[in-house]
C-alpha cells in the first residue's frame, strides 16, 4: 500500500480547510503500522482515502496493487468488498440481523453460496460460535465488536484497516479485542493500519506512523516487510 503526495482540501464557508497537506506513505504487505497523532490531525481521514471512501484532491493512492484513483465509484465498492476490511470504533451493526446475518453480508454480497458457512466459521474464530443467532442488542459491546472484526476479516482481505477499535470498551474487553485483531491479521497475512490512542497498542505494530495538523511527521523504522515492497 502506497500514498504519495495525498492532499484533501474542503470548502466551508470560512475557505479552504486543507486537512492532509501532502502525506507520503508505504506499507508492505503483511505489515502492522499504528497510526497516532491528536484529534483532528488527520487520521480518519487518511483511512478513508485508503479504503476508498473519500477521493483526494490531489495525490496518489495505490491498494493491493490497485490505482484507487482510476476506479470508478461502483468499481471502489467492488474492491472494497474483495480487499478492505474495516473495523470502527461505534461497531457499526445491522441492528435486525443477527450475528451470522451482520457477518454473512460482505459474503452474500460477493457471491458466496456459502456465506453463511463461512460467516459461522468467522464467528467461531472470535469466541463467538453460540451467539450466531444473537442481534445486537442481545450482546455485550465487545462481543458487538467481534462481531464486527468477524465481518471484516470474512472475505479475508488483503488490508485490515482499524479505527480505535477499542475506543467504546472497557481496558480487559479492549485487550481481548485486540488480541483478536492481531490474531486474526497473522493468520490471515493481511496488511493492518491500525489508528490508536493507546501507545501500548501501538507499540504491538511493527512501527508506528505519526501524523500531525495533516503532515506525516515520522512514519516510522521500515520493518522487513515493507523492504520487501509495498502491499
Amino acid at each position: 500500500m502506497r500514498l504519495e503526495g495525498v492532499h484533501l482540501s474542503l470548502e466551508s464557508a470560512a475557505g479552504t480547510v486543507n486537512i492532509l497537506r501532502g502525506i507520503d506513505l508505504s506499507i508492505g504487505a503483511g505489515e502492522t503500522v499504528s497510526l497516532v497523532g491528536p484529534s483532528g490531525s488527520g487520521k480518519s481521514t487518511m483511512m478513508a482515502i485508503i479504503a476508498g471512501l473519500e477521493r483526494p484532491t490531489e495525490g496518489r493512492v495505490r491498494v493491493a496493487k490497485t490505482e484507487l484513483g482510476s476506479l470508478s465509484e461502483d468499481d471502489l465498492a467492488s474492491f472494497r468488498r474483495d480487499h478492505v476490511g474495516i473495523v470502527f470504533q461505534s461497531f457499526h451493526l445491522i441492528p435486525t440481523m443477527s450475528a451470522q446475518e451482520n457477518v454473512a453480508i460482505p459474503l452474500e454480497l460477493a457471491g458466496r453460496a456459502d456465506a453463511f458457512a463461512a460467516a459461522a466459521q468467522r464467528l467461531e474464530e472470535v469466541g463467538l460460535g453460540d451467539r450466531l443467532a444473537h442481534y445486537p442488542a442481545q450482546l455485550s459491546g465487545g462481543e458487538q465488536q467481534r462481531v464486527a472484526l468477524a465481518r471484516a476479516v470474512a472475505a479475508q482481505p488483503r488490508l485490515l484497516l482499524a479505527d480505535e477499535p477499542t475506543g467504546n470498551l472497557d481496558g480487559e474487553t479492549g485487550r481481548l479485542v485486540i488480541d483478536l485483531l492481531f490474531g486474526l491479521q497473522a493468520h490471515h497475512a493481511m496488511t493492518l493500519l491500525l489508528i490508536t490512542h493507546d501507545g501500548e497498542i501501538a507499540r504491538r505494530c511493527d512501527r508506528i506512523a505519526r501524523i500531525s495538523d495533516g503532515r506525516m511527521r515520522d512514519a516510522g523504522s521500515e520493518s522487513v516487510a515493507n523492504r520487501h515492497g509495498g502491499g
